[in-house]
Order: structure tokens, then sequence, then C-alpha cells
């Protein structure tokens, strides 16, 4: 038998809801929440600590919950929720009836593991967690090395970036850093800066990305500082037809990422 909870005024559920609301609250526990089966198995592919797994046995798949707490053999402390309580902690509509609680990972540009000639993709201060999950399915889709935020303005288990990125926060390699402190760590390690930037720029299919590199992009609003114009090895734009003069981050970067992909043999 599983140990239950069936009150909302549980202090155990009350700090589950302060994890899901409070980017504070995750940042000083160092845990974050994980709902969804797909997710919670990416995760636990990917390394992560499991600290509870909270389940609702009328709305989970017993075979799946079966499954994944094989997979953990033991090492999360596992609680059913009356379905009461479970809402009150899904952050997802259509839920799958499982929460689980995990330590977040410090992401640091030290940790990086790169292979010999990389390719990065890296978002200075992008803000919308839904842009960040975006970023991260092109990331994941393209098969990059590692996906760097600069300047980041919220944190990388933030529900809505988890949600976002169906998972892809857990796929793909990731670090955070100031722009400073990413620009210095590329030049230790003999990566070509490519920035997405108007000045000085010239047509990205016209730019070779077969050697070591970082595709950079800004945001839609402030494009990238000033920094990476004059750290680039070269400026990159997407020629553009229409009246406007951009378009959403993630679609910017799949273009970029795909092309240096194409030239990578990708596609082959």
């Amino acid at each position: 038998m599983y140990k239950s909870i069936s009150s909302t005024q549980n202090p155990t559920i009350k700090k589950l809801v302060s994890l899901q609301e409070k980017s504070r609250e995750r940042r000083k526990s160092g845990l974050f929440l994980i709902e969804g089966m797909r997710e919670i198995n990416l995760a636990l592919q990917a390394g992560y600590n499991f600290q509870h797994v909270f389940f609702c046995k009328t709305i989970v798949e017993t075979q799946l919950l079966e499954d994944l707490l094989d997979a953990l053999s033991g090492k999360a402390e596992v609680i059913e929720l009356t379905e009461e309580v479970y809402r009150k902690i899904a952050y997802r509509s259509g839920t799958e009836g499982i929460i689980a609680s995990a330590k977040a990972k410090t992401n640091q540009l030290k940790n990086l593991q790169l292979p010999a000639n990389p390719l990065i993709l890296i978002a200075e201060a992008p803000e919308k967690p839904g842009n960040i999950g975006a970023l991260l399915r092109t990331a994941d889709a393209a098969g990059v090395d590692a996906f760097i935020l600069a300047n980041p303005r919220t944190d990388l288990y933030n529900p809505n970036i988890i949600r976002s990125s169906v998972g892809g926060v857990f796929t793909v390699p990731i670090a955070t850093g100031s722009t400073s402190e990413i620009i210095n760590f590329l030049k230790k390690s003999n990566i070509n800066i490519f920035a997405a930037i108007l000045q000085e720029a010239i047509s990205y299919e016209k730019q070779d990305f077969t050697e070591a590199c970082a595709i950079v992009v800004g945001t839609e609003a402030d494009g990238l500082s000033e920094t990476w114009r004059v750290e680039s090895k070269q400026n990159i734009i997407i020629p553009m037809q229409g009246s406007l003069d951009s378009m959403n981050v993630s679609v910017a970067a799949a273009i970029l990422i795909f092309e240096a992909r194409r030239q990578r043999g990708f596609f082959i």
C-alpha cells in the first residue's frame, strides 16, 4: 500500500502548488514538477533524480504506472492522491493522473559535454516560456549538440516551458549563463559565432556552417545585444519578402539551424 493524501490543505500539497506557481520556490528548494507520463519518462532517461511520484488511480493507466515504478526501482517515494487533490496540483487540463517532483540540474556551461565540431543554438533573453519551449523542440528536432540560454529571464523548469517543449527540456543538453560568460566559453572552445542580426549581415544560405559553430538568435522585440554583433564571426539574416521586419524567434531559429544541418549532410 502507498501513502495517501486526501486533503488539499496537506502541507505537501501546498508545497507542490508553490512549486508549480513560483520560480522563487523552485530555486529555493531545488525541486520542480513534471506532469505527464511522456515527460516523466524523458526526465528519467536523462538521469534526473526523482523525489516523489504522485498518482491518482482513477485517472492514470495502471500498466503505465507500474512500468514507471519498475523503472524507478524504489528511488522515489510514491504517494496516492484523491482526484480532488490531484486536480489541485495538476497544471494541464488534459492530465494523465501522474506528477513527479525531481531535482533540478545546475545547467552550468562548464558541465556541457560537446563533441568535435559541435552545432549549438543560443537564444539571448527570451522571455516567453512558450518561445523557449518551441526553441527546445527545434533544438531536439535538429539534434543540436547544445542549447544555451543567455541572460535567461525565466527558469528552465517553469511548467510552461516543460509543457510547451513537450519534454524537450530533458532531451537536449542545456546550459545557461550571461552573454559575456557564453562568449568566453565559445572562444575558449574555438566555436564560431554566427549572430542573427541585421547589421553587417549576409544572407544565411551564403554562410558555411560546417565547422564548429553557434547560431545565436534574440527576441523579436529587442533582437540581440551589441556584444554579439561585435564578437560574431559573421552576422546573418533571413531575407523576407513581406511588409513585416521580423518573425517568431523559434521559426527563425528553425530556418537557420536546419540550414546548418543540411550543410552537414543531415538529409542524406
